[in-house]
């Protein structure tokens, strides 16, 4: 299976992924290559910049923790990060719907 992910399908997964609650970089990572059946095991450098781009625009929030005497830093999607999640489901349910159209695929 082709996995190529276009910048928007990669920054939507990772919102998605941080619906579940905030989570620190591996734990997302993690999370991307398990509910994804393994289709999606990115490196840490393709995923740590989007995190901080994310950031940038304000679609997640993070801070520091402590975990076992190390530091982390958690990330947690914003409300303005819910609501471009919302409009990228919106936009993929049309795009899918369109292109099974175009296949014959029934859904």
């Amino acid at each position: 299976m082709n996995t190529a992910l276009n910048r928007g399908q990669l920054e939507s997964l990772l919102l998605g992924i941080l619906t579940a609650g905030p989570a620190h970089g591996y734990e997302i990572i993690s999370a991307l290559k398990d509910r994804s059946d393994g289709a999606f095991d990115l490196p840490e450098g393709t995923v740590y910049p989007v995190l901080h781009r994310l950031e940038r625009e304000q679609l997640l929030a993070s801070e520091w923790e402590d975990s076992g005497g190390r530091k982390r830093r958690v990330y947690r999607i914003t409300a303005a990060g819910e609501t471009n999640l919302q409009q990228a489901k919106e936009h993929w349910r049309g795009h899918v719907r369109s292109v099974n159209l175009i296949l014959g695929v029934q859904s």
